[in-house]
């Protein structure tokens, strides 16, 4: 998965002070079915502070991990989008908000996911600019391994971050264009507004017209508000660092491919997609983190400086 702002997860930290392989099996648990931080603190009886390194720590390992997995996937139809959240605050607070936060305002998902398996194949958060849009589309056809059909919605960014992106590869793109009814007076309501029309535009390549859609990567963001606290509308729950709204993403994001079985599927998409041949359980999930634990013991990532008494 791709986020340049993601580089932190790369480096070794302190290790954390211990639970039980069993606590932090049952704090996954919570947090990828919903839960806020505090729920799962009082749930589980583990600290706030140890669920966040918790959380981030098993961001990095996740991150890794799908980065490696993810490779030279089969796909036919790909379907994009992005899902709008925020951290601290929304973006017209910004400017009067705290300093020393990070990334303070409108923080946007950007991924993709295969129509067949339901495999989220690539991912990046940040701004909704032409820039992410560009990072996100060369990403996600580094992980392809045939040309695929796309489909997006008509974001301005898409069209030209494709062309650029899968240009070697080569694609079949089109963009779903949906008009929606304006509100009665300009009135702001919390519901959508309603659908009236939806229009097909094959631009790149030769899609097949019948088949641009993005009702997939629609349920697909279902999902994600559903399972992650953070994405909740209407709530304190949202994230109040980024780097820990990218964490409970490729959490999520990790859970939802190897762990989650799929209703329609009948499996995980990781085994759909072809893989792994076993459907995983988040002590799976917890153990690709303490394995990376059990292989800093005794390097430079956890040996502390020689104590020095203060002045």
């Amino acid at each position: 998965m791709v986020n340049l702002a993601l580089s932190y997860f790369y480096g070794y930290h302190m290790p954390m002070r211990r639970i039980t392989t069993q606590q932090r099996v049952s704090v996954v648990k919570a947090l990828v079915e919903g839960c806020s931080i505090r729920a799962t603190a009082r749930m589980t009886g583990v600290s706030k502070p140890t669920i966040l390194k918790l959380l981030l720590g098993l961001g990095r390992v996740c991150l890794s991990h799908e980065d490696n997995a993810i490779q030279m996937v089969e796909c036919e139809h790909v379907e994009a989008d992005e899902v709008w959240g925020f951290v601290h605050c929304k973006a017209k607070k910004a400017p009067t908000a705290k300093g020393g936060i990070d990334h303070v305002g409108d923080a946007w998902t950007w991924y993709a996911v295969d129509r067949k398996s339901k495999l989220i194949l690539s991912w990046i958060m940040g701004d909704r600019d032409q820039d992410h849009a560009r990072a996100f589309m060369y990403d996600l056809a580094s992980r392809l391994a045939r040309r695929p059909q796309l489909s997006t919605d008509s974001l301005g960014a898409y069209a030209g971050a494709v062309a650029e992106a899968f240009y070697k590869l080569g694609v079949d793109y089109g963009q779903v264009h949906k008009v929606y009814r304006a509100s009665v007076d300009g009135a702001r309501t919390y519901s959508p507004s309603e659908c009236i029309a939806c229009e097909k535009n094959p631009i790149r390549g030769n899609p097949d017209v019948a088949a641009i859609g993005t009702s997939r990567i629609e349920r697909a963001n279902l999902t994600l508000r559903m399972s992650q606290r953070r994405w909740t509308r209407l709530t304190n729950a949202h994230s109040k660092s980024f780097r820990h709204m990218e964490a409970a993403f490729a959490l999520h994001a990790c859970y939802y491919n190897w762990c989650r079985k799929h209703m329609t599927l009948g499996t995980t998409p990781a085994v759909a997609a072809g893989l792994t041949d076993r459907e995983w359980s988040v002590a799976d999930l917890v153990d690709l983190l303490e394995r990376e634990e059990r292989e800093a013991i005794g390097t430079e990532a956890t040996r502390r400086g020689p104590y020095r008494k203060r002045s």
